[in-house]
């Protein structure tokens, strides 16, 4: 892995990008020193970007938070949420899991994130025990955002009626304006190891990035994605076949400590091997 001080030298490399938006571009409240700058310039040199993010909401909505920041649609050349693809797999039911899952959706998480279901052919119920899904966004705003414990009763209500979840952000956690908060990831593990089952839809399933290069229409050698995390942003580029960015200041930054051989030790111990590390995304 080749230790970089900016991005301008895999801006050259490269013909097309796939950025994270957590940890990479934002931190949930504003955008990163020097981020906006990094897409200017791509976007000056004609090199399209198009940003795939975790975020359990559909993509217009995020695009919303992202213009209150100051990033403009205009500094990229697409966007894909895993909220997005999770609409759409629940409005095409072509996957078996998808198929099967009925009408009745429980929801867990915050009422803002029920754009995933919005439009489609869905009863949303206030129980378990009256649904046959329960969607899953992630922690709501009545309760802690960082204690797992607070959700332990209302997983377990969901596996006695047998419910199975659907994850629509497989990240286990994230950091918004420098507090570590959960993730519905976190929260479809502790389900797993209940005995629930679910299904996980974002990075790393390399389902997500079918309609990323579709945007980009570029060959995959010519493709760089750029992540904080090695567990979604960095192995689900290597599950694809593209190279990747590390960012070392996003989720993994307290672990590492700037510590470019911990970096290299804990790639090595993920099993992933990105091209270059970034201690944040500057050019």
């Amino acid at each position: 892995m080749q230790m970089l001080t900016g991005f301008a030298p895999l801006a050259a490399r490269y013909d097309g990008f796939i950025l994270d938006l957590w940890g990479v571009i934002h931190d949930g409240v504003s955008p990163y020193p020097g981020a906006v700058d990094v897409l200017k310039r791509l976007l000056a040199a004609g090199k399209p970007s198009v940003l795939l993010s975790n975020a359990p909401r559909r993509a217009h909505v995020a695009q919303l938070g992202m213009r209150a920041m100051g990033i403009t649609d205009g500094l990229y050349t697409g966007i894909v949420t895993s909220g997005e693809v999770a609409h759409r797999m629940l409005r095409d039911r072509t996957d078996p899991f998808f198929a099967a899952l009925g009408s009745r959706v429980y929801h867990l998480g915050p009422e803002r994130d029920r754009n995933v279901i919005e439009g489609l052919e869905l009863e949303l119920v206030p129980r378990p025990g009256q649904a046959g899904f329960v969607l899953n966004t992630g922690p709501d705003d009545e309760r802690s955002p960082t204690d797992l414990a607070d959700y332990e009763d209302e997983l377990h209500q969901c596996l006695a009626a047998g419910l199975p979840m659907l994850c629509a952000n497989p990240d286990l956690e994230v950091i918004r304006g420098g507090l570590r908060m959960i993730c519905a990831g976190l929260l479809t593990q502790r389900y797993e190891a209940l005995g629930g089952t679910a299904r996980w839809v974002g990075k790393p399933d390399p389902a997500v990035y079918g309609p990323v290069l579709e945007m980009l229409g570029l060959a995959r050698s010519r493709v760089l994605a750029v992540g904080d995390s090695l567990r979604t942003d960095i192995a689900g580029a290597a599950g694809v076949g593209i190279d990747s960015c590390w960012v070392l200041g996003g989720i993994h930054a307290a672990e590492l400590d700037g510590d470019p051989a911990a970096a290299e030790q804990a790639a090595r111990q993920a099993g992933v091997a990105p091209v270059a590390g970034l201690p944040a995304f500057v050019w």
